[in-house]
């Protein structure tokens, strides 16, 4: 099976801007984000396992929902903390952290492929933040690094598109109207990046984990017509695209892709699943 590297695809500059954009999106939406995928953190947590006083690391945390989620189960005497590349989610973070006063919870803005992490780490969960790598084998080895011995590893990552209406919908219902559509890649830094079970085996077993398991991990968590809307046009591939156009296309892309979604919206209501795998190893 082959890997892709960075020297094949994207560079590590590249996705620092890519963040730094989808970032600043991410602040604007965390409220319905972390509603939405708050089942897949618990679930990711969950596997993980975090007891009472142990540290936990949580790869690209974001604004720091799955960071939270481990911090409650460490409690006070533990340590929880959260590594990402974006400064606009680590300061939405650092500001909820202060807010809930939790202990024992830290932010690091950080390439985690690249960190020199010690090994002080019992835990290494992810929500969504490990798809992304431009060299997923040497981020994988790195971030064993961090564990001590026997330490677990769980993470959530994407199934593919054909299983995820709720990414292929909105694009081809806009497709008419754009000069061209971003492509899935599921064997390349992406959304869609670990679609493939087999490639993640390979990549982790390349990097030095052992005992890995990857089970399907479905969340059809119900949001409103209005929330779906915006989750396609502000939060979605489209964004970016739609920024460049002028009024008029964008009000024709956001007339097709409500129709669109009609189908899946009950009594103002819809459940569009979320589609992914939970992936567990040990270091």
């Amino acid at each position: 099976m082959t890997i892709a590297t960075k020297e094949t695809r994207v560079s590590d500059q590249d996705m620092a801007a890519y963040w730094d954009r989808a970032g600043r999106v991410w602040v604007e939406q965390q409220g319905l984000l972390d509603r939405m995928y708050q089942p897949i953190a618990r679930a990711v947590v969950d596997a993980a396992d975090p007891r009472a006083g142990e540290a936990v690391l949580d790869v690209g945390c974001g604004a720091g929902a799955t960071t939270f989620e481990a911090a409650w189960r460490v409690g006070p005497e533990g340590r929880a903390v959260g590594v990402d590349i974006s400064p606009a989610l680590l300061e939405l973070a650092r500001r909820r952290v202060g807010e809930a006063g939790l202990e024992g919870v830290e932010f690091l803005q950080a390439d985690a492929q690249t960190h020199v992490f010690r090994a002080e780490f019992d835990a290494i969960v992810s929500r969504f933040g490990v798809m992304f790598f431009p060299d997923p084998v040497a981020a994988f080895a790195n971030l064993r690094t961090a564990e001590k011995p026997g330490g677990r590893l769980a993470f959530a990552c994407w199934r593919g598109p054909e299983d995820n209406a709720i990414a292929t919908v909105p694009l081809a219902a806009a497709a008419p109207f754009l000069p061209s559509l971003p492509k899935f890649e599921k064997d390349a830094p992406g959304r869609f990046g670990f679609a493939d079970p087999d490639r993640v085996r390979a990549i982790l077993a390349a990097s030095g984990w052992r005992d890995v398991v990857i089970d399907p991990l479905d969340d059809p968590t119900p949001v409103s017509a209005e929330e779906l809307l915006t989750m396609s046009l502000r939060v979605g591939p489209l964004n970016p695209i739609l920024t460049g156009q002028d009024e008029t296309v964008r009000e024709k892309v956001r007339e097709a892709v409500t129709k669109a979604l009609e189908p899946y919206v009950t009594n103002g209501v819809a459940e569009m699943n979320s589609a992914c795998w939970r992936v567990t190893a040990k270091a």
